[in-house]
């Protein structure tokens, strides 16, 4: 008998998880508008790095909102040496999420409105940190390959997690703002056996069965405001025995600037350090990439 466990329908701004107990599966998804334009909002990024910095954020919180905890961390940080854009991070702790992009604006105007991944960035990696609740850290470092920020964080969990993994992203941009949404699924780990994961079988017939079905989400259901996000796990998998799902944390702009952090850090530096930062006016200035705010920090 299909089952699936009901919540109060969850629509736009907050993550939501969901599970397949009998294809020992799991996944995530979410859609951002109001938190994904407050995020972008801090600078004045031309469309194509406004799409990119989009797709970025979803997959931040997707990913992240796989950790456990609230101190838990996912920082993902594309990088380049001489690409169009140099450096893109975003991370996610417990529903706070931010990110930033610094790019080449005059190379970037001359490759029209919808660039490539490749030529945004050239040779790159995309580097996926996890922090745990009790702070220990593990790094995965993959190329910054494929049609897609999506298509490398699916193969971040291929090549250094061995979890398969299907990931799906849409934006679009329209008179009533930015909508960005995704979804991601895994084939959950069931143990090992010597030295072999038993969950590392792409032709598991579970996981077959669940990527092929995931696989049919479109863009236009991800980004239906209409459409719940319980909706949409139940349209991809009501043929299942179960679908478990579970509200997960509400999303807010998540930068963590203030004057005391920085004025914190900055007393770990020598005094002499310290005089070399500070102004004519003996104030030092301290700019936040994320956030786009200015601290004058009189110490």
């Amino acid at each position: 008998m299909n089952e699936t466990i009901q919540t109060a329908e969850t629509f736009s701004d907050t993550l939501m998880g969901f599970t397949l107990p009998s294809r020992n599966a799991r996944g995530r998804v979410v859609r951002m508008e109001g938190v994904l334009e407050e995020v972008l909002r801090a600078h004045d990024y031309p469309a194509p790095i406004t799409h990119l910095l989009g797709e970025a954020l979803v997959l931040g919180v997707l990913m992240g909102g796989l950790l456990k905890g609230e101190n838990a961390q996912m920082t993902m940080q594309a990088q380049t040496e001489g690409g169009i854009v140099s450096l893109l991070v975003c991370d996610y702790r417990a529903g706070a999420v931010r990110g930033y992009a610094d790019f080449d604006a005059e190379r970037l105007a001359g490759l029209g409105a919808n660039p490539s991944l490749q030529a945004l960035f050239g040779g790159g990696y995309l580097a996926v940190t996890f922090e745990t609740e009790g702070r220990q850290r593990y790094q995965g470092i993959v190329p910054l390959e494929g049609d897609s920020l999506a298509e490398a964080c699916e193969s971040y969990f291929s090549q250094s997690e061995q979890i398969p993994t299907l990931i799906r992203v849409a934006s679009r941009a329209g008179a009533s703002g930015r909508m960005a949404a995704g979804l991601l699924v895994q084939h959950l780990p069931d143990g090992e056996e010597g030295r072999e994961r038993l969950h590392v079988r792409l032709d598991h017939p579970d996981w077959e069965h669940v990527a092929v079905l995931a696989g049919t989400i479109s863009h236009d259901e991800l980004l239906d405001p209409a459409l719940s996000l319980e909706a949409i796990a139940w349209r991809l998998f009501h043929e299942e025995d179960e679908v478990r799902v579970a509200p997960g944390a509400a999303l807010s702009r998540g930068c963590r600037c203030t004057a005391a952090h920085y004025e914190s850090i900055i007393a770990r530096f020598p005094e002499e350090e310290q005089a070399e930062m500070r102004g004519p006016d003996g104030v030092i200035a301290v700019d936040c990439a994320f956030c786009s705010k200015t601290f004058a920090l009189a110490i």
